[in-house]
């Protein structure tokens, strides 16, 4: 079950301010504070009427900030950082998805009471929310998903013995002396281990900073044990929960990620999740009662206690869509990793391909002329060409355009926020497969990627969203007759890849027409030629006027089809996003739509598309599965749906060509160059 934020963001009043300046730059601060209407940092504070002072958790930078709240009165607000934080971490600037938000202590503090603890103890937590609770903690095993994800998820080598983890933190780490520990709680842990395992290897993980020597930890000792094995690489706690047979922490959240995974865990301090029944104890809180369900247990913390924002869009989100968001990254930097020869690439497509490729990837450029199409399958790295280039290479993964692409045409160089990267063919070549039609016929799709995939088609309508987006005045809309079937035929660059590979008798604008023409001479056509033709970069025939009874050129594409009962193209990537309006489509062509019962053919389909899909189905293969999204900003990888809300935002306020963009399309008009 899908729910909102749990605080009302519809009426905002008051003010917060920060005890730091750079607390009130954080981008999840406003949109995980929706109670406030102001978030004001620390140096103004003489000019605000603050109704809440926000700090970062008990750090020394917050004691000037509580003392100034205790002297006016004002309650102080706790921030961490959530539980399920980012990808990557702060270091490499990866914004936080989520902030936990205290009014009464903070979590990893047992000396006294935190509303987390309050919530677990005594909060209405219902049964629809731990039956929520107990999906979303099976998806996080299914995805493998912790508070940071940058980790690489490498299985351990397998071991004859059993093998129990135990893990350290870095000294002066506020949880252990929240928690009620000190650094003989480590040794005794450690001691306890090996004496409660006696047949065990104990696998100790340190952090990676503490073996560099540029931070301490408590353990560092424990490889000289001839049972003890040190852990200082990162790596995906999963894959340490794949390999152990119990868990023994002091403070560590890695205990509460372990419990999720259906460990026996020991807790030699007391962080939030101890005390519930859930652990066993070495310490005691007498506040903690009650005995608590894992699901309640999550509910609690992940749903509840912790609040959840949009990094790249700064809008509030929930637990479900920053999964979403998480998973996606995870899987495009996961097909990235590597190394990636581009070949044939201009110096303006260098600049970004490395952003789709992703952080893992290690990319070297290379001019067309030295490929070596004989030299692919014995070379260690992979071989990425773009688009149609080289079409005989093979083993080649290949990279275009996707399917939402940007607030402006390509060939104004504007960066594209979508990109396709093809590891078989790609996607408007019908004359082989190709990795997109290979998802249509054979992809599982799951209830919720197809509930997504719904939603995903409501935000596209909503935000009338295409390819390209150009900015249109709404008064340009033409009057088009309601007695007579209206028309719309969507014109193509003739020389484009997709017309010569994909298009079958008719493979021109002027056949299209006359074709549509003769076979409809009761309706009312209407005739859209390419942006590139009309724009003058790209070269495209005259039609006739004879065969279209309204020419159209400079009204929004979405608007377009919305205004129309049919859409008839060869190849065009309009049909698809008429499919999405609910328009009938009829194809000339074989476009990477068609052929799977959702359109009407006249060229017939490769026997490879044998499946009848549902526009569902087809929105996640193609706009959910198949592209990868960058944000222009941070130049991070992101999903279709914080896509979708960057388009629609810069679509509000759409940037007016540089003067190097327009002394470009000059260029191209006087070259006929092709893009």
């Amino acid at each position: 079950m899908r729910s909102p934020q749990l605080r009302d963001a519809t009426s905002p009043t008051g003010c917060a301010l920060t005890a730091t300046t750079a607390l009130a730059r954080l981008p999840a601060l406003a949109p995980c504070l929706p109670e406030f209407s102001d978030i004001v940092p620390w140096p103004r504070r003489r000019g605000c009427r603050a109704d809440a002072v926000v700090g970062w958790g008990q750090r020394p930078t917050t004691a000037r900030a509580r003392q100034w709240a205790l002297r006016h009165q004002l309650p102080f607000i706790a921030l961490e950082e959530g539980f399920l934080r980012s990808w990557g971490p702060a270091a490499e600037g990866y914004a936080s998805h989520s902030l936990v938000v205290d009014h009464s202590g903070i979590y990893y503090d047992a000396s006294a009471p935190s509303d987390l603890e309050s919530l677990i103890e005594h909060g209405r937590i219902s049964p629809e929310d731990e039956l929520r609770a107990s999906g979303l903690i099976a998806r996080l095993r299914h995805s493998r998903l912790s508070k940071v994800n940058h980790a690489p998820d490498i299985p351990l080598p397998a071991s004859p013995r059993p093998r129990v983890l135990v893990v350290d933190q870095t000294r002066n780490d506020a949880s252990i002396v929240g928690g009620l520990a000190d650094r003989q709680r480590f040794h005794q842990m450690l001691d306890h281990a090996l004496t409660r395992h006696p047949d065990a290897d104990i696998l100790v993980k340190v952090h990676p900073e503490v073996i560099a020597g540029r931070r301490q930890g408590h353990l560092e000792h424990a490889g000289r044990h001839p049972r003890c094995q040190l852990l200082a690489d990162d790596i995906n706690p999963w894959a340490l929960f794949d390999a152990v047979q119990a868990v023994h922490v002091v403070t560590s959240q890695l205990g509460f990620e372990a419990l999720l995974a259906g460990l026996p865990v020991t807790c030699h301090g007391l962080p939030f999740y101890a005390g519930w029944g859930l652990t066993t104890d070495h310490l005691r809180c007498p506040r903690r009662h009650r005995r608590a369900s894992l699901p309640r247990l999550f509910a609690a913390a992940y749903l509840h206690y912790s609040r959840y924002a949009n990094p790249y869009t700064g809008a509030p989100s929930t637990l479900e869509d920053t999964l979403d968001l998480l998973e996606d990254q995870q899987r495009h930097i996961d097909a990235g990793r590597g190394h990636w020869r581009c070949h044939g690439l201009s110096r303006w497509k260098q600049r970004f391909v490395g952003d789709f490729l992703g952080p893992k990837a290690c990319v070297s450029h290379h001019s067309q002329g030295r490929f070596e199409p004989s030299a692919v399958a014995t070379s260690t790295e992979r071989q990425l060409l773009w688009g149609s280039q080289i079409p005989a290479a093979t083993g080649v993964s290949r990279m275009e355009d996707g399917f939402l692409r940007s607030v402006g045409l390509g060939i104004d160089l504007v960066r594209p926020l979508s990109l396709v990267i093809d590891r078989c063919g790609i996607h408007y070549d019908p004359g082989r497969p190709s990795e997109l039609e290979r998802l249509i016929a054979h992809g599982r799709f799951s209830p919720r990627e197809l509930a997504r995939a719904a939603r995903l088609i409501q935000q596209l309508r909503q935000h009338k969203l295409s390819k390209y987006n150009p900015h249109h005045e709404p008064s340009r809309l033409p009057e088009l007759p309601g007695n007579r079937p209206r028309l719309l035929v969507v014109g193509q660059v003739e020389s484009d890849a997709s017309v010569r590979l994909g298009a079958g008798r008719i493979r021109t604008n002027a056949q299209l027409l006359r074709e549509v023409r003769r076979t409809r001479p009761d309706a009312f056509i209407v005739y859209r030629p390419h942006p590139d033709v009309m724009a003058g970069v790209r070269q495209g025939a005259q039609v006739s006027s004879d065969d279209w009874d309204r020419l159209v050129a400079d009204v929004d594409i979405t608007t377009l089809i919305d205004r129309v009962d049919e859409v008839h193209t060869m190849t065009s990537l309009t049909g698809f996003e008429a499919l999405i309006r609910e328009r009938r489509v009829v194809t000339y062509g074989m476009p990477f739509y068609a052929g799977w019962g959702l359109t009407q053919d006249h060229v017939p389909a490769p026997d490879r598309r044998g499946r009848k899909i549902s526009l569902e189905q087809l929105v996640v293969a193609a706009l959910i599965r198949y592209p990868r999204y960058v944000d222009p900003c941070s130049r991070q990888l992101i999903n279709v749906e914080t896509a979708v809300q960057l388009l629609a935002s810069a679509r509000q306020n759409p940037p007016e060509l540089t003067l190097f963009q327009r002394l470009y399309r000059l260029t191209r008009r006087y070259l006929h160059g092709p893009y």
